[in-house]
């Protein structure tokens, strides 16, 4: 028996290769009628971060910081999420309702992938790469401990091709 997709999972960190995931999400999502759940992680700042923030700034100031980074990312994931379903046809556009949820939480972001997926019973996750380098090969840290601790599929897109050339370009440059 082949497996049914109803809950697509899309996790973002505003990378180009997560940005080009979510074309696979769409394409997912009308092929199969799966609802989409979006999710952006931010990271919980270190103990370290912590600290210097009591030092560098008031009470009032560090709150106001710390609720910013999720107000802040809130802010880029609508704003990306209008520029691509507006980049659509109009048919296509009409995808955008199979969105069930779309939400930003400040935490560890393999961890939260993990549980959210748990709790909105998601059939397949959908991130991209992480594009920072060799010390990661290929993949990030998050997206091999998603793989890692997953029990249900989990697709892992790469930036897409002239990103990546233009990545080696750069990179070449400096050496």
């Amino acid at each position: 028996m082949l497996p049914k997709f109803n809950n697509i999972l899309y996790c973002t960190d505003f990378s180009e290769s997560s940005i080009n995931a979510f074309k696979y999400v769409v394409y997912l999502a009308k092929t199969t009628g799966a609802d989409i759940h979006v999710l952006h992680v931010v990271e919980k700042l270190s103990t370290d971060a912590k600290i210097t923030l009591r030092y560098i700034t008031n009470s009032d100031t560090r709150h106001k910081l710390l609720k910013e980074r999720v107000k802040s990312a809130t802010e880029i994931l609508q704003e990306r999420q209008d520029n691509f379903w507006n980049s659509l046809s109009v048919e296509d556009q009409a995808l955008r309702v199979q969105i069930k949820s779309s939400q930003v939480i400040e935490a560890y972001p393999a961890e939260t992938i993990l549980s959210v997926s748990k709790e909105i019973n998601t059939d397949v996750i959908i991130m991209g790469t992480h594009q920072r380098g060799v010390i990661h090969t290929f993949l990030g840290s998050i997206t091999k401990s998603v793989l890692r601790s997953s029990l249900i599929p989990v697709l892992v897109v790469p930036a897409p091709k002239e990103k990546r050339k233009e990545k080696n370009k750069r990179e070449n440059t400096i050496k």
